[in-house]
């Protein structure tokens, strides 16, 4: 919520699955994007700019940066500990969607 992240990857099949009840499953530039929490609490409110397919093997700097990680490297083990379920080799693919903070809702939720 402070701006740092600017960017989020997903799977292929994860970015593509249709959501709520008129979600087609992905998201395209310009589009503005409602971002809840685990507890579906409205948080912030996000602009896409850009979106497109990378390879695991090969993550721009643009994308581990704007995820916020300090290497490529650190990105891919993050994601592998985070997607354990998944064979994440060279190849397979992510789509990335980098991002621009519209609004925040609630910085700080009290229980």
């Amino acid at each position: 919520m402070d701006g740092r992240k600017t960017v989020t990857a997903d799977t292929v099949a994860e970015y593509y699955k249709p959501y709520g009840e008129y979600g087609d499953g992905s998201y395209a530039p310009g589009d503005i994007i409602e971002v809840y929490d685990l507890k579906q609490r409205l948080r912030c409110i996000i602009k896409a700019t850009r979106v497109y397919t990378i390879e695991f093997g090969n993550i721009p700097e643009e994308v581990w940066r704007g995820e916020a990680f300090s290497s490529a490297e650190e990105f891919r083990e993050c994601h592998i500990r985070c997607m354990p379920h998944l064979d994440l080799h060279d190849q397979f693919e992510l789509v990335t969607l980098h991002f621009e903070l519209v609004e925040v809702i609630a910085r700080e939720i009290t229980a």
